[in-house]
């Protein structure tokens, strides 16, 4: 095997370059994602005593809202309710932990990636295996990014609208023990980030295909059909 030998001219060329910026793409994906935390408020008027309280039910990656409970401070008994008993509604855990998990895969491939394209340029570029493997590697981390992100983006639709204005509607004790208003709940300007940059991701891999398709032997002829073309055996003559 070939001895590490530092070379950045690769990340000069598309295929290392591009692979820097899905590399940073992958970060931003996880991150914006699975660092979210937020919480949906609804304001309560209690029917004896017409006191104006506020309850609240915070909710975070992997977005598990049917284990969100409500909470007021101090006390979680409001208008003679407990209202930990009611939580919010919907589970996308699923759909969020597909797409973090996968950036996380794609993050380490990209280092691994990166530091065989500048520390072993020789054997990549000598291999028929690897530029092959990075291939097909390429062409499914394309399709896993539209499938991931799609699913994300379905799943984050339903987020919001599982903590929106219409879940004073989902609350029992909000049709006939207290009057419910909808109060506010956290922006997602993060996790709508996150949906772009797994498109984006999808982008990069995309077009970056080419370039590695252009490293593999389905591009370049190889080593032996160039020797045999160069005059080493003579073409058979007809009969």
């Amino acid at each position: 095997m070939s001895s590490f030998q530092l070379n950045l001219n690769p990340l000069k060329e598309p295929l290392g370059f591009i692979k820097v910026l899905e590399w940073i793409a992958s970060i931003f994906a996880f991150a914006t994602c699975g660092g979210f935390k937020g919480k949906t408020e609804i304001q309560l008027t209690c029917h004896k005593g017409n006191e104006n309280k506020t309850i609240t039910a915070a909710f975070a990656y992997p977005f598990r809202l049917n284990e969100a409970s409500f909470d007021a401070i101090p006390d979680a008994n409001v208008c003679d309710i407990n209202w930990k008993n009611y939580v919010l509604i919907g589970d996308y855990s699923s759909s969020a932990q597909f797409y973090v998990t996968f950036a996380v895969f794609v993050f380490l491939y990209c280092l691994a990636a990166l530091l065989l394209y500048v520390g072993y340029t020789n054997l990549y570029r000598d291999s028929r295996k690897l530029p092959m493997i990075d291939f097909v590697v390429t062409l499914v981390a394309t399709f896993l990014w539209l499938v991931s992100t799609s699913a994300w983006a379905k799943a984050l639709t339903d987020i919001k609208i599982a903590t929106g204005p219409g879940i004073v509607k989902e609350l029992q004790p909000c049709n006939h023990q207290v009057t419910c208003y909808f109060g506010s709940v956290t922006s997602m300007g993060s996790l709508n980030v996150s949906v772009i940059f797994g498109f984006l991701n999808m982008i990069l891999w995309g077009g970056n295909a080419w370039f590695v398709y252009k490293e593999t032997s389905l591009h370049s002829p190889s080593n032996t059909s160039a020797s045999h073309s160069q005059g080493g055996i003579p073409p058979p003559s007809g009969i």
